[in-house]
């Protein structure tokens, strides 16, 4: 479920945050489940609780999750928060091709780097080793 990097710069928490957030977009985490606890999440991914304790605390102020004293984390409402985020995403795209027609970038080099993206993804998710950075540094839950 979380893979962490242990050669990427961004700190743990970053990385458990991102990963938390996919599953959530992905609908693998849906609407009220319960996260695992601070305690078994460290100790499934042999790392300090207070790096869990942080991504927890960052989930929460973004609003993908709460919490219930006593009872733990759970997943928020995710409706309006993969909404808002579609919206933000499609606004950056559109600027980005914007930028790219400005500068004297083609529709057809604008789709190449589109499929070359999308070609690179499906290559992950089949298993392809396409910048795949996994490896004995990487820790699989």
């Amino acid at each position: 479920m979380i893979v962490l990097d242990y050669r990427d710069r961004r700190p743990l928490y970053e990385q458990i945050t991102e990963r938390f957030e996919e599953l959530m977009f992905q609908e693998v985490l849906t609407e009220d489940m319960k996260l695992p606890s601070v305690r078994s999440l460290a100790t499934e991914l042999s790392i300090n609780p207070n790096t869990i304790q942080r991504a927890y605390v960052e989930l929460e102020r973004r609003g993908y999750i709460y919490s219930v004293k006593g009872k733990g984390s759970f997943v928020a409402e995710g409706s309006r928060l993969r909404s808002s985020r579609h919206k933000e995403w499609e606004m950056r795209f559109d600027e980005a091709v914007k930028e790219g027609l400005q500068i004297g970038i083609g529709a057809d080099r604008i789709r190449e780097r589109m499929e070359r993206v999308l070609d690179k993804k499906e290559n992950k998710r089949e298993g392809g080793m396409e910048h795949d950075t996994s490896s004995t540094a990487d820790e699989t839950v």
